[in-house]
């Protein structure tokens, strides 16, 4: 019926700084630095994600260079511990990755971000191979659409899909927020459409005036 929703590949980015390995840690703080980025993928072989290191893994090298943790800390920081030791990016990375594949829904990348708490995924193809990385930013791309085309897509793919032969229905886009009015035979595909609208890429909310044919009050939904 439409096409959204878009997936990752229509976003990410794909030149990515990534890393070896056995890349040690001043090459590790050097590449984060140069290219001003919080955390770098990990590689293997013919590029296959093995793990991703960020800023906050290598900070406990900082965090307890001249500290002397007492037992309870020990026992409490231990994988941090195990981090302020470590020289290579294999011995400091968070692994396995959190990934997400190319073809998975804006909506699907967001919820993985949410529930693992990470800002970014590597984008990999069913071999664990890098095809790019997306970001929190990369997902709110989809709020840059056009108010117009937003509108063209609701008319396209919401309105002549519930109503074909209702020419009364208008469609009104305001800084990504659409308002669907008019008359209708039947009131019932309101919160239908509600929720059809509302899954269109771009769009931030849906409010809904109609009213029904023969009817003098208006019914609403959002």
């Amino acid at each position: 019926m439409s096409e959204t929703p878009h997936i990752v590949s229509d976003v990410m980015t794909r030149t990515v700084v990534a890393v070896g390995r056995d890349a040690l840690f001043k090459e590790l703080v050097q590449t984060l630095g140069q290219w001003r980025v919080s955390a770098m993928p990990v590689l293997e072989g013919e590029g296959r994600v093995i793990g991703v290191v960020s800023e906050a893994d290598l900070l406990p090298k900082e965090e307890f260079r001249d500290s002397d943790p007492d037992r309870f800390q020990h026992l409490r920081r231990l994988p941090d511990l195990a981090k302020a030791g470590a020289l290579t990016a294999e011995e400091m990375m968070s692994s396995p990755a959190v990934t997400v594949h190319p073809d998975a829904t804006l909506a699907e990348a967001a919820r993985i971000m949410a529930v693992r708490g990470v800002k970014r995924l590597p984008v990999v193809d069913a071999e664990s191979k890098l095809q790019g990385i997306v970001s929190r930013g990369d997902l709110l791309k989809v709020f840059l659409r056009s108010d117009l085309d937003i509108e063209e897509e609701v008319r396209r793919t919401v309105v002549s899909y519930l109503f074909p032969g209702d020419s009364g229905i208008h469609v009104r886009v305001d800084e990504g927020v659409v308002t669907l009015s008019g008359q209708l035979r039947d009131t019932a595909l309101i919160p239908v459409a509600a929720r059809l609208t509302r899954a269109v890429e771009g769009v931030v909310d849906v409010e809904c005036h109609f009213r029904g044919v023969g009817r003098d009050e208006a019914v609403r939904a959002a």
